[in-house]
């Protein structure tokens, strides 16, 4: 399948950690996992899509080791960024799960092959994955924890998320959505089993009688 240079326009405006060049070549090496997936896709894909030179390649990365991981990294502190924005905590606490994951499955929408790479492809790096994989969900698990740990949430009895609880849950929402990916099923008809599962692990303890709660946040 051919692919469209003039598609390539997925990736933020470069910041202050690339030049546009460098974000050029995220986008390129995006747009060529979307069609051939990470393993088929080269380093010659990536520069013809960019339109940009291998001397422009090099100087911005390793290999194209290098810059999937660069790219995984962008697309995971994105999300991060988007589920925060999209959470409101002055809303009921089921509110703001729904918020959350809202905003997890918008952002899985936008770029699923990259979400399946992630999970996918990603550990097949070996050794050099590893980091990358513990960056990510600890970045993951400290959003959690702050999503959980503010005064609303406290207040109608909802704890602050462990660090086990957190990794369990964002490893079953991964699992899912890799699952759902492969079988070409939308990420948005997993929305509900999502929210049930984090209200069911995230809610109010058993012994926090219900007659503490607000009624809007039951």
């Amino acid at each position: 399948m051919a692919i469209n240079p003039q598609s390539v326009d997925r990736v933020q405006p470069a910041d202050a950690g690339g030049s546009a060049f460098r974000v050029r070549l995220l986008d390129a090496l995006a747009t060529s996992i979307e069609v051939r997936g990470y393993r088929a896709s080269t380093i010659a894909d990536i520069v013809s899509i960019a339109r940009t030179s291998r001397r422009t390649f090099y100087q911005e990365f390793s290999g194209k080791e290098d810059c999937f991981i660069e790219l995984l990294r962008r697309a995971n502190t994105s999300m991060i960024d988007e589920i925060v924005a999209a959470v409101d905590p002055d809303a009921g606490w089921t509110m703001q799960i729904r918020q959350a994951i809202g905003a997890y499955v918008k952002s899985i929408e936008m770029d699923p092959a990259i979400t399946l790479s992630w999970i996918r492809e990603l550990p097949a790096l070996g050794t050099s994955a590893r980091p990358v994989q513990r960056h990510a969900m600890e970045e993951l698990i400290r959003t959690l924890v702050m999503l959980t740990s503010t005064p609303q949430m406290r207040a109608t009895g909802v704890e602050t998320v462990s660090r086990s609880m957190a990794t369990l849950l964002l490893g079953g929402l991964r699992e899912l959505t890799a699952v759902a990916v492969e079988d070409g099923r939308p990420i948005k008809s997993m929305t509900e089993t999502m929210v049930e599962a984090c209200i069911a692990l995230l809610g109010p303890r058993p012994d926090v009688p219900r007659t503490q709660l607000p009624k809007q946040q039951e």
